[in-house]
């Protein structure tokens, strides 16, 4: 039995997303608590494509019957990907994060969440091995000026104008934080998903579908509550997360680091005004990687472009018009793939897994 767990560990390794071994084991601790050792084997035999029963069976060495039902609820239970087009099931394998992690909002427990948390920082270390992210930043609406270089795939409402299928899920970081009395009161509704993906959501009962009127004004009170959107990192994104720095595990850690802009895919970066800057350091209250600091005198607000993430929640709270979100260099600008399956692959490329 520990076996087949420690072969599906290193199955899920081998995704973009990663999943990375411990000392402690606990990788393996949070598997038994979503997989059966049968559908831990059978998992072991899913590709990151989309396949009938029968190609699945083959590999596995079973019969197409004896395993169509355990894929099916497998699917159910968030643990791989089922779609069903004209009537016909195909399964794909799912990585951890961005995946099943996600797909467990309607299925947490106390000890799932105490051994998620534990974890969180030995695959959060995946981040630093690639350039290419699983999500970037966008700044917030309010914070786009005519003098930004921005494009619709960089426009916050743009992005959300084009699509024909939105649904709303739950923020999974959020709702662990609370459920273990560590939340932070922040809109729990936050997570839009597009296309496709609304699909899978909604046949397993997450979230509920909305229209674009209403997923604008979630965006917009989000940002209110200081939240950063960040889309899957490429051009026709497949979804859209609001984040705090508190809850969020992709946040929170980055935050950590000395130098968050390094990380995150973004084109942007704060600047002040000096000469309009009246020191009330709301600026520096909403910023979510401590980007903004005060002066020595305690006067003028600065910024530490190695921490800003280009958001514009900054510019959101300054009655007064002294900060502003300016172009990075060229060099230091970053051109979202166009697909998610282009991040995927160049987030492989990047580990080397091919």
């Amino acid at each position: 039995m520990e076996d087949v767990y420690k072969k599906l560990a290193v199955h899920l390794d081998n995704t973009p997303g990663g999943y990375p071994e411990t000392e402690s084991g606990v990788e393996l601790r949070i598997l038994k608590q979503l997989f059966t050792p049968e559908e831990a084997e059978v998992a072991l035999s899913l590709v990151m494509m989309p396949e009938p029963v029968e190609a699945i069976a083959q590999r596995a060495n079973k019969d197409p019957e004896q395993i169509l039902s355990m894929l099916i609820e497998m699917g159910r239970k968030g643990l791989l990907i089922h779609v069903n087009r004209g009537g016909q099931d195909t399964f794909m394998f799912a990585q951890f994060v961005v995946g099943i992690w996600e797909y467990q909002v309607n299925r947490l427990t106390p000890e799932l969440i105490k051994d998620f948390n534990e974890y969180v920082p030995d695959l959060m270390k995946t981040l630093e091995k690639t350039k290419t992210q699983q999500l970037r930043v966008v700044p917030v609406t309010k914070s786009v000026t005519t003098e930004l270089n921005i494009m619709d795939h960089e426009h916050l409402e743009e992005l959300i104008k084009t699509q024909s299928k939105i649904l709303v899920a739950p923020c999974i970081c959020r709702k662990e934080h609370t459920m273990v009395d560590k939340g932070c009161g922040k809109m729990e509704e936050a997570c839009l998903i597009f296309g496709g993906g609304a699909y899978i959501y909604e046949n397993r009962g997450i979230g509920r579908t909305i229209s674009q009127d209403e997923a604008i004004e979630i965006v917009r009170k989000g940002v209110k509550q200081g939240l950063v959107p960040q889309p899957s990192n490429s051009v026709k994104p497949i979804n859209i997360c609001l984040c705090c720095d508190c809850c969020c595990q992709i946040l929170s850690n980055i935050k950590k680091t000395d130098a968050p802009a390094k990380i995150v895919n973004s084109n942007y970066q704060a600047a002040v005004d000096q000469n309009l800057c009246t020191g009330c350091q709301a600026c520096e209250d909403i910023c979510p990687m401590d980007a903004v600091e005060m002066d020595e005198e305690n006067i003028l607000a600065t910024v530490n472009t190695d921490r800003c993430i280009g958001c514009g929640l900054c510019v959101t709270v300054c009655e007064f018009e002294a900060i502003a979100l300016t172009n990075k260099v060229e060099t230091e600008r970053w051109e979202p793939p166009q697909t998610i399956v282009d991040t995927y692959m160049n987030i492989a490329r990047e580990k080397g897994l091919y």
